[in-house]
């Protein structure tokens, strides 16, 4: 959980700079590259990235732009970049609104409450998980990984 504003921000920061070179190493093409057929593709998961980002923003009581369930997955790489690009900006300018003392607070989230830093863990935790599976599934598509939190395999 995070105590300090400052803290998520170090956190948020770092993350979301390495989910968007992931995203920024996606063509296209591979949109559809998926471990086995019917699992998640790298154009579900990078759009899974921008929702879940924006709707745990909402539930913390932030203005995080975020796409519905209802709204379709761009076919394309460069709208979803365009969509996480104002999902990290908008979290840069909400976060500096909040005191440390506002992360102890309980928010909705999950069908109950936990504390907003509680749930801030959460968001950091969730994209480096799929952020994962996305590289797994760049290696296999033979594209290159971009660095996430340091340099890589490719960068040797």
């Amino acid at each position: 959980m995070y105590r300090t504003v400052a803290d998520f921000s170090k956190d948020w920061h770092m993350s979301s700079k390495g989910t968007l070179n992931v995203l920024k190493a996606i063509p296209d093409e591979k949109m559809g590259q998926s471990i086995v057929e019917g699992h998640n593709t790298l154009g579900w998961l990078a759009w899974h990235l921008v929702g879940v980002a924006g709707a745990f923003g909402q539930f913390a009581g932030l203005q995080i732009p975020a796409p519905g369930p209802e709204m379709a997955m761009p076919n394309n790489m460069a709208d979803i970049i365009e969509s996480y690009e104002m999902v990290i900006e908008a979290y840069k300018k909400e976060i500096v609104g909040l005191s440390d003392e506002q992360l102890a607070e309980e928010v909705p989230a999950f069908g109950g409450s936990m504390p907003r830093g509680a749930l801030f863990r959460v968001l950091i935790d969730h994209q480096t998980h799929h952020r994962g599976q996305m590289t797994v599934l760049l290696r296999q598509a033979g594209l290159t990984v971009p660095p996430v939190m340091g340099p890589t395999a490719e960068m040797s």
